[in-house]
């Protein structure tokens, strides 16, 4: 073969390769689709997101606010929301814009501290975290890692760091990452969400007041219609709801209000019950002592019937929320010290369940815990709130001391663990007046009865405090405590994002909440061995390399010598 044949071989070759590219990519053009090489499949969303961000009729903007000098873990959050958003882009095009805005990059620090003020009182939750200096000392600085989703003019606030405090930074971050598309889908399905579903709170039973249930029902606003609802006897009353929460009720149920609620069940109406068994007089304890007893509200058989049963007693548990104690004695300046409260307790949440899993703490006041009892195979009920390890049980009536805080306990009275609070119960429910007489019931309106419900849901709760926030009245108004927020150590609890996963569930006909069960794998360095094995990892750092170039170089001239040798 000459040159010029083999020139020519090489230019056809060339151009048959250049024609395959050009096909393949025209093909790509064509068909989509990505691989996903990692093992638990972190770059891939779900089918439920790329239908809502397929669909987003016009554009969504969302400014990120963790940008700027962060550690690496927080790179890590700031790299994975990029991730994420830019995965969000690939189905929405156009329709999903972002931006990562540092709040501090600015040289006035009174338009930075302005601006910082703005994104908290827009719900924005600011952490204080350590950032190491040029000098090998540490500085603290406030970061955001949050973001505000834009949306035809409305704007809605989210969160992104989960903060639970019985878990490491590490974890926490871990935590956060996995829960990124949930997070934001549902974020971006909300506020782009043309029909609006209806809730209510359950009113006429002493309920919890609009300002006791004010934060809640403010954040739940950005997602739902929320109204009072009063039943009065008319059946038909609680039907335009997609749930009713009924939060922490003192006054007995009527029947005819215990038959609206049980039919509004048998028609797949959800409820969510937030309810102490036993009746406490907080302020008087606060006097110094009080007399605990049981509540009489005449829904044990309703609550029985659904396959729950409320234990009338108190729990308390090792872990437990603290107090101010004053430590002074009688006459002298009064001086207060923390101490921890029983009555108080930090309850856990199961990790095997969407609604409760990586959540935080959840604190609980003068709660009692639930049995679930068997039923006919129709009813699943899981528990999502449950006590610590070291709890045991205060029988009522009882009287309650302030006194309490000064006594010794051992561990081995506490001989009580993991006691159910918060249940879960999803099924087809029995109607608790089947095979009852229905004539001697004021219903106003007319129904068709049913004793077996449609497929639906209960969470049922064993303590109204859980929804309640602290109110507080001063010259400028009513102040409204954000809810889970303990005044004393400034610790934000999980009690909104629980009741607000709650809701989201019962509401959740897309299957958006299952998002929360994704698990990412943390793969973490065993600290222990990195310690014990230090100094041998160093002196292999360092010697190794110096060896292995002085054995090299005497390998090389000993070669040489037999090379070159006459």
């Amino acid at each position: 073969m000459t040159r010029k044949d083999l020139k020519k071989q090489n230019i056809f070759q060339l151009l048959i390769v250049a024609a395959n590219i050009i096909i393949l990519c025209y093909i790509s053009s064509i068909f989509f689709f990505r691989i996903d090489l990692t093992q638990e499949k972190r770059f891939t969303i779900s089918q439920e997101s790329k239908q809502i961000l397929k669909s987003l009729p016009d554009e969504v903007l969302i400014k990120v606010y963790l940008e700027g000098e962060l550690p690496s873990g927080f790179k890590q959050l700031n790299k994975s929301i990029r991730e994420m958003l830019d995965e969000f882009i690939i189905y929405a095009g156009k329709n999903i814009q972002y931006q990562f805005i540092d709040p501090y990059d600015n040289p006035e620090p009174k338009v930075v501290n302005n601006m910082v003020k703005d994104l908290y009182n827009k719900g924005l939750q600011p952490t204080n975290i350590k950032l190491k200096d040029s000098k090998g000392g540490y500085s603290e600085k406030l970061v955001i890692p949050g973001a505000i989703v834009s949306y035809n003019g409305v704007e809605l606030s989210v969160n992104l760091l989960s903060n639970n405090a019985g878990l490491s930074g590490e974890e926490n971050l871990n935590n956060s990452i996995q829960g990124l598309e949930y997070t934001l889908i549902n974020t971006i399905h909300n506020i782009s969400n043309t029909k609006i579903e209806k809730i209510a709170f359950l009113k006429g039973h002493g309920e919890l007041n609009q300002f006791s249930v004010g934060d809640i029902t403010r954040e739940l606003a950005n997602y739902y219609q929320v109204d009072e609802g009063q039943i009065n006897g008319k059946i038909n009353s609680l039907d335009p709801y997609k749930c009713v929460i009924i939060a922490q009720p003192e006054k007995a149920f009527s029947e005819e209000d215990k038959f609206v609620i049980d039919q509004y069940m048998m028609k797949g109406g959800k409820l969510l019950w937030f309810v102490s068994p036993v009746k406490v007089d907080e302020d008087s304890i606060a006097q110094g002592r009080t007399l605990a007893y049981i509540k009489q509200l005449n829904i044990d058989d309703q609550l029985f019937k659904y396959g729950i049963r409320m234990n009338p007693v108190l729990i308390q548990d090792i872990q437990c929320a603290i107090i101010p104690v004053n430590t002074s004695l009688t006459g002298t300046q009064s001086k207060f010290a923390p101490a921890p409260w029983l009555y108080l307790p930090l309850l856990s949440g199961s990790q095997i369940h969407p609604v409760s899993r990586n959540l935080n703490l959840v604190k609980a006041a003068y709660c009692s815990f639930i049995d679930t009892l068997l039923s006919n195979g129709m009813l699943k009920k899981t528990v999502l709130l449950n006590s610590s390890k070291f709890t045991r049980v205060v029988q009522v009536p009882a009287l309650i001391s302030l006194s309490e805080v000064k006594q010794q306990h051992q561990r081995e009275e506490f001989d009580k663990s993991n006691l159910p609070v918060g249940v879960l119960v999803e099924g087809r429910f029995p109607s608790v007046f089947k095979n009852r007489m229905l004539s001697g019931l004021r219903i106003i309106g007319q129904y068709n009865y049913s004793d077996l419900s449609v497929p639906t849901k209960m969470l049922v709760v064993a303590d109204g405090s859980i929804i309640r926030n602290e109110v507080r009245i001063t010259q400028q108004g009513t102040l409204i405590t954000p809810l889970g927020l303990d005044r004393y150590t400034k610790q934000t609890f999980g009690n909104k994002d629980f009741i607000l996963n709650a809701v989201n569930y019962m509401t959740d006909e897309m299957g958006l909440m299952k998002l929360r069960s994704r698990q990412i794998i943390l793969r973490l360095l065993d600290k222990e061995l990195i310690r014990d094995a230090k100094v041998k990892w160093q002196l292999i750092n360092v010697l190794l390399p110096v060896i292995l170039i002085i054995l090299s170089g005497i390998g090389f001239n000993v070669f040489r010598r037999k090379i070159y040798a006459t």
